[in-house]
């Protein structure tokens, strides 16, 4: 039985067309307008005409499938996401800062938000005169509680936001609700929320409200590193570390410092005097740590840093 076909139609004897035939690796049958074909997802190697073929050609793909599976992973896991798992503030388009107390989401809307345009925003309602503050981004009316803020949060909740149910998995985490709180991070996980993952990884590790699985914290910090999560890569760093596998660790702390993590800076300085690092790879990464870390500032998060406008 075939794998997959492939018949390219030549232009000019040098050049593939556009158009191809594409066979069912099962039973060989050709795509057409009434049959479509659905490529396996774990290696997007062959296309099957229906699970049927999918089930009986399994036997035949599944060494194959596997080691290509594994070496997709292996690319993505080490590939240099073009930004941090928190992307961009949504007001002044400014890659967010990875420590926490910088930026803050608000329950209304689910919108994280940098404490530049956050402090900008209070300091506009203050010379207004507004005694009541809004949300920067949906100018709802804010609540200074979280008992008070839980209906909007529970709003977003029920509509299926993914970073409402993260932050809801946080709260309950927070009053003890360990369980509970795996229910949401899993929930929002699902929906491609990479902090969510970051928590589940912790929660296995630790044993928190789940039984502890070493191999699925692992699952998790991946998951969490590709999307861009630099504790999670700096996690797989050190574990690496742990098991004597110093190449891989140092590759996971050279992505990490690239979105601007200084704890994986740190981990490279001590691996430079080692060896283990080269001068050209360890000056290129100093530098685009800085380049990260300057990306995040601007006059605005400045003037609420010296103001001590910290998220809490």
């Amino acid at each position: 039985r075939s794998l997959l076909f492939f018949v390219f139609m030549m232009s000019g004897g040098e050049e593939p067309d556009d158009k191809m035939i594409m066979c069912c690796a099962s039973c060989g049958i050709a795509a057409n307008d009434d049959i479509k074909l659905r490529q396996c997802t774990a290696c997007y190697l062959v296309r099957y005409c229906g699970v049927k073929c999918q089930k009986q050609h399994r036997p035949h793909h599944k060494r194959e499938c596997k080691k290509r599976a594994a070496e997709i992973r292996h690319e993505l896991l080490f590939k240099q996401p073009e930004s941090s798992h928190l992307g961009d503030c949504p007001i002044c388009c400014l890659p967010l800062p990875l420590e926490g107390r910088k930026s803050t989401m608000n329950p209304c809307c689910s919108t994280i938000i940098c404490i530049g345009c956050n402090f900008a925003n209070q300091k506009r309602e203050f010379q207004a005169g507004q005694k009541e503050h809004q949300c920067a981004f949906c100018r709802t009316p804010l609540a200074t509680t979280d008992e008070g803020s839980e209906p909007h949060l529970m709003k977003r909740v029920e509509a299926n936001d993914p970073f409402a149910l993260l932050q809801k998995g946080v709260r309950c985490n927070r009053r003890g609700e360990r369980e509970r709180a795996i229910e949401y991070y899993t929930r929002a996980a699902g929906l491609g929320v990479v902090t969510a993952h970051c928590n589940l990884a912790m929660a296995y590790q630790n044993g928190q409200g789940i039984e502890r699985d070493e191999k699925r914290a692992i699952y998790h910090w991946e998951k969490a590193a590709i999307g861009g999560h630099p504790d999670a890569r700096f996690n797989l760093g050190v574990n690496d570390l742990k098991n004597r596998r110093a190449d891989r660790a140092v590759r996971h702390f050279i992505i990490a410092a690239g979105l601007g993590d200084d704890d994986s800076v740190e981990q490279l300085k001590k691996l430079y005097p080692l060896g283990l690092i080269s001068k050209e790879d360890f000056d290129a990464t100093l530098r685009a740590h800085k380049d990260a870390v300057d990306e995040t500032t601007s006059k605005q998060r400045k003037e609420a840093e010296a103001a001590n406008f910290y998220s809490r």
